[in-house]
This record gives C-alpha cells, structure tokens and sequence, in this order.
C-alpha cells in the first residue's frame, strides 16, 4: 500500500531520484553531511514550487488579459478558478512538513517535532485570520 507522501513523488519522478540520491549519499558520507544533503534537497523541492507557482501566475495573468481584450470583466479573487491559495498552502505545508519534521525529530527529538509541527499550524491558522479579515473588510 503507497502512503500519501509516495503517491506526490509518483507525479514528480525527479524529485523522487533527487530524494533516494539524497538518501544514498547520506548512507555513503554519513551524518557528518546530512544538513548540508537536506538543504540541498529542500532548495530543489523550492525550486519546483516556485516553477509551479510561476506557471499558475503566468496561466492566471493570460486568463485576465484574454478576457480584458475580449471585453469582459476580470474575475474578483473570489470567482478563481482552479485550487485556491488555501489549498495551495495547505498542500505545500504537507509536502514540506515531511522533510522539516525530518530534521526536527533528528536533531531535537520530540521537543523539535512538536515545535516544528507548531510552527506550521500557526504559519496557516495566521493565513486563515488575514484571509478572514479580509473578506470581512469586502462585504
């Protein structure tokens, strides 16, 4: 049975040979390598996120110039279509809390994971409040 981090790698073959590359180094060097092997990896698995988010932003923007020149009106952020940012963040905080809480188990134990795992429920719940006040300040 594929849990749900194997089935992500499963759309990024790439990414997948980056990890188990990754992996196999830190069998052959040792943990002497290990931070510098994690941000390495981190640093690919940023650059494929903000390739993504580019491409998104880029589709959206021809979406709004192709309706501004057909004369219509743009979308309000409201009527997007396609995932939203919540969903956009929400998936890249689980993707990024693989590895995170990785590193935090590793070098502080139960304390790091717990701290880690803090600090991403607050990075979305702080998402989730200026969204909200947001919304309350348009209606």
């Amino acid at each position: 049975m594929m849990s749900g981090s194997d089935r992500g790698f499963e759309r990024d073959p790439e990414l997948r040979a980056d990890l188990d590359a990754a992996l196999q180094t830190r069998k052959e060097l040792g943990p002497a390598y290990e931070a510098e092997l994690v941000d390495a990896f981190l640093e690919k698995v940023e650059q494929r996120v903000d390739a993504a988010v580019e491409k998104r932003v880029r589709r959206q923007l021809a979406e709004q110039q192709m309706v501004i020149a057909r004369g219509g009106r743009t979308r309000t952020p409201g009527e997007v279509r396609g995932p939203g940012t919540e969903f956009i963040l929400a998936s890249m905080s689980l993707v990024l809390a693989i590895p995170l809480s990785a590193i935090a188990a590793n070098l502080a134990d139960m304390e790091g994971l717990l701290t880690c795992w803090a600090g991403i429920v607050a990075v979305n719940a702080c998402y989730v409040l200026r969204r909200g006040a947001h919304r309350g300040e348009d209606d």
